[in-house]
């Protein structure tokens, strides 16, 4: 059957729009964070897989960080245990770390890493306890008069050894991260994902930070799209309310980044299928760019 000219000629545009994206990342490092609807959506989920595929396959050296907070309150229902969360982050204890343990270094790491090689690839799985990737320190939340509470085994990211990343790169492997670090006390630590992505993207220079979530992006008061951001422009979108709630933390690991050597961070709705190459190889993007 003869391709339709109109189709054909759509086809070819959308190649000669990437061919300048794809010749300007080879050989650069794309850090991925992967959650959201992207995770649960099967369309979505064989998609991704299939973007990551195709940017090693042209060069480019795809770094995913995944998380999984629905499917560890799924696995803590299933055993009678409540999840309970402060300002946003889950109470660790020992027997819900071991669940986060098993959900995200188990469970959700190799679904993904499976998913990426049925589609081509060559993906590795790893928790940030192997080769002492995340070192981590226990996060302490200060609450006014309250003073400090505890909340169990939730860190935050004290350094990253990206040795072991490198050397998959290196070697044309797609590493696949679960958001684990151990501290110098030697327990696990459950770690934002979010985080740890922006901290693996500073620490090996990577190109770009793109950050998966289930919202179109950063929205001005009238809800359309802002992309094209600068530091400068943010802070002022924080200062006046524009940017509030659960978009903080997100833009807040996009600054970190492209303030400490990351060329750029993308806010890309996850809920659109190809979203990562659509971001990355065209004029328009489906998300929110912010550059140094």
């Amino acid at each position: 059957m003869a391709l339709d000219p109109q189709a054909a000629m759509n086809v070819a545009r959308v190649l000669t729009e990437a061919l300048p994206y794809i010749r300007r990342f080879a050989g650069k490092t794309v850090v991925i964070k992967y959650g959201g609807n992207a995770m649960v959506d099967e369309t979505l989920k064989n998609g991704f897989a299939r973007d990551i595929v195709l940017m090693k396959l042209v060069g480019i050296n795809p770094v995913v960080v995944h998380g999984g907070g629905p499917q560890i309150g799924q696995l803590l229902a299933r055993i009678g245990k409540e999840s309970r969360f402060v300002e946003g982050m889950r109470v660790t204890d020992a027997e819900t770390m071991d669940v986060v343990e098993m959900v995200l270094g188990g469970l959700v790491n190799q679904q993904i890493v499976d998913l990426i090689n049925r589609n081509g690839g060559r993906a590795v799985g790893l928790s940030g306890k192997d080769g002492g990737l995340i070192h981590a320190r226990r996060m302490t939340l200060h609450r006014g008069e309250v003073g400090e509470m505890d909340i169990g085994q939730v860190g935050e990211v004290e350094r990253i050894d990206p040795g072991i990343v490198n050397l998959l790169d290196q070697a044309d492997f797609i590493p696949v991260i679960a958001p684990i670090g151990v501290g110098e006390d030697g327990c696990s630590y459950n770690i934002n994902a979010d985080l740890v992505a922006g901290k693996v993207a500073e620490v090996i220079g990577a190109e770009k930070l793109m950050l998966l979530t289930n919202t179109a992006g950063v929205l001005d008061r009238d809800g359309q799209l802002l992309t094209g951001l600068s530091p400068a422009q943010v802070d002022a979108l924080i200062a006046d309310g524009t940017i509030y709630g659960g978009m903080l933390p997100k833009i807040a690991c996009a600054l970190s980044a492209v303030q400490n050597g990351v060329g750029a961070s993308h806010i890309v709705d996850g809920r659109v299928e190809h979203a990562v190459l659509l971001e990355l190889f065209t004029d328009e993007g489906v998300g929110t760019l912010i550059r140094p």
